[in-house]
């Protein structure tokens, strides 16, 4: 299957540490009955010095632009909000704004504060 847009339904978000206590994101979207999430990125770092996580200014604007994208202030209010999404079958590249044009491609969008999460 090759790259397309496509529409979607946000039906779940998560915001919070995973497995192994990375501070992540992910929006979970429904196409109709077949779903796929978008995000998974760490949104914190390793401080060597004080040996903890600590929040980034990419893990800020990754939050930040996913409510700007889909048009809400909240988190909360993201479920059941309906958006484009960019995607091939194994990989969401951005998703963007139902209506308008405003798009979210992490990877292209945030390239310049990628050096801050390492």
């Amino acid at each position: 299957m090759g790259r397309k847009v496509v529409n979607a339904v946000i039906d779940g978000t998560h915001l919070g540490n995973e497995d192994h206590g990375i501070m992540t994101a992910c929006v979970y979207l429904d196409y109709g009955g077949i779903h796929q999430g978008f995000g998974g990125y760490s949104l914190d770092t390793y401080e060597q010095k004080d040996k903890r996580r600590v929040g980034t200014a990419y893990g800020m604007e990754f939050i930040v632009r996913i409510l700007k994208t889909v048009g809400v202030s909240k988190w909360e209010d993201l479920k059941g909000r309906h958006i484009r999404v960019d995607q091939e079958h194994n990989k969401i590249h951005g998703i963007g704004h139902i209506i308008n044009d405003v798009w979210f491609y992490p990877e292209k969008d945030l390239e310049y504060l990628v050096d801050q999460t390492k």
